[in-house]
């Protein structure tokens, strides 16, 4: 934990927050799930007055753009392997051997719950200190071929309008093995819905479906 905190220029008061944030589910135990929501919210903030401050001549539609590409699982994955965030999770032996210290799902989620303690253990002023120096600016993230998010929230907001939002509306298994349904909206109405075994494969899922239906119509 010591090498992730040099890597984040940040030394936790409380060494037990960042080791709740690298705990996986696997090990069946306190993870780090609560944090990752947590996380999730303080990046969306952070990110947004981020882009509200440095892009004075950006709309609404085209800082919301920039912003799903700065908090998707592609950026968000990515600064976990430039932090070293994979090498110091916590799991089982059967989830690393089945490739899971480098899953994007897994670093997602535990960068956003290393975010959340952060937040927790330093403030705001703390975790935006790390947003600033560890995020990649908008064309430096590396987007895997099928983002299907990314793809529906461009192809919906050609006309500047409303940006997709998602909701995990069901899960389902154990801690270690759930199966998650999530939804798909726009201005209030539900456009689709996919399963996955993590939130973002479901949100993927979903976003895919809406997409095909789009098209189809």
């Amino acid at each position: 934990m010591q090498a992730l905190m040099q890597a984040l220029g940040y030394q936790f008061r409380d060494p037990a927050l960042l080791r709740q944030a690298l705990t996986h589910p696997s090990m069946g135990r306190k993870d780090n799930q609560r944090l990752e929501f947590l996380g999730d919210a303080v990046l969306q903030f952070l990110m947004s007055e981020l882009l509200y401050q440095t892009h004075p001549e950006s709309q609404e539609g085209q800082l919301t753009h920039q912003r799903a590409l700065l908090v998707c699982e592609a950026a968000l994955s990515q600064v976990a392997r430039g932090l070293g965030v994979g090498e110091a999770l916590l799991m089982d032996k059967g989830e690393e051997q089945t490739g899971g210290r480098d899953k994007p799902s897994v670093l997602c989620d535990a960068m956003e719950a290393v975010l959340a303690a952060v937040y927790l253990d330093g403030g705001m002023d703390a975790a935006r200190e790390i947003v600033k120096r560890c995020w990649p600016k908008p064309e430096e993230v590396h987007r895997p071929m099928q983002d299907s998010k990314g793809a529906l929230q461009e192809h919906l907001q050609r006309d500047g309008g409303e940006a997709p939002t998602y909701e995990i509306v069901a899960q389902d298994g154990p801690p270690h093995d759930r199966t998650f349904e999530a939804a798909v909206s726009r201005y209030g109405k539900e456009l689709a819905r996919g399963t996955g075994r993590t939130k973002k494969q479901a949100e993927q899922a979903a976003a895919l479906k809406a997409l095909q239906a789009l098209k189809d119509s």
